[in-house]
């Protein structure tokens, strides 16, 4: 019982009494070969994760600059720009993106986004974009197809822990969750969350800016939320007549940049 841990530490009375006569010498055994095998995989894993961070330390991105030597005689160049390492540290900076999934990323993408030639490339690439299905003049919606893998679950996994963040990204996913299901609104995030890595790999002088929860509150076109609330009522059975006040709202900006691109900062 006093090997107990996390919720078992304030049950040790019970778990005491449920042990006393029950737990015999080939439980012990039993329990050792246990813990020898988790000690092992926990070796093995720190080895692992010793060997990606040498990896990450040695892969260099084509933005990184190289410094000749004196003469054309001399060392070889030296790169003095940004490793995958330092790739990894940039992107831990976005809502749901952690070391491990920015990993992922970089092992899938790469670090050259010139084969991508705009964020649409990769996203279209990544499979996460609408695909349009025509048949002579009838166009339907389809699946998005299957993609990578390896990269749609990373993007995945990051969409679901940043639906869950007081953030920009959180509250794009409980915008769209509302009318279009979980499922596309997850989608939606990891293809926003890709947008942002993409700018972050591509220009490195981009910086991740949080916008906010409330961003779309702040930027809210008056115009379309007065139409779905005028709507609503109507579907509710009210007829609804509507009054301008005294003051007028402000004029709205454009928010469709910001929306489908994420929050990414570029510099200039």
């Amino acid at each position: 019982a006093d090997l107990a841990k996390g919720s078992l530490v304030n049950k040790k009375p019970a778990l005491t009494e449920a042990l006393t006569g029950q737990f015999e010498d080939h439980h012990g055994r039993l329990l050792r070969v246990l813990l020898d095998t988790v000690d092992h995989l926990t070796a093995q894993i720190r080895e692992l994760d010793r060997l990606i961070t040498e990896t990450l330390e040695q892969l260099t991105g084509p933005h990184d600059d190289t410094t000749p030597g004196a003469d054309d005689a001399g060392p070889p160049a030296v790169a003095t720009g940004r490793t995958a390492r330092a790739l990894v540290e940039h992107l831990d900076a976005v809502p749901g993106v952690g070391p491990v999934t920015a990993q992922i990323i970089l092992a899938e993408i790469g670090l050259d986004m010139s084969r991508f030639p705009t964020p649409e490339h990769l996203v279209s690439w990544a499979k996460l974009c609408p695909r349009t299905i025509q048949s002579g003049a009838k166009h339907t919606a389809g699946p998005a197809g299957r993609g990578n893998p390896w990269l749609k679950g990373a993007l995945g996994e990051a969409a679901n822990a940043a639906a869950r963040t007081d953030t920009f990204l959180g509250a794009r996913y409980r915008r769209i969750v509302k009318r279009r299901g979980h499922a596309k609104a997850v989608v939606a995030v990891a293809r926003s969350i890709l947008v942002i890595v993409w700018h972050l790999i591509n220009d490195p002088d981009a910086e991740y800016q949080e916008l906010g929860a409330d961003w779309h509150q702040r930027h809210l076109n008056p115009v379309r939320k007065t139409r779905d609330l005028v709507r609503q009522l109507q579907a509710l059975g009210h007829q609804v007549t509507l009054a301008p006040t005294a003051s007028p709202h402000p004029p709205t900006p454009d928010i469709r940049s910001a929306s489908r691109n994420g929050c990414c900062r570029l510099p200039g």
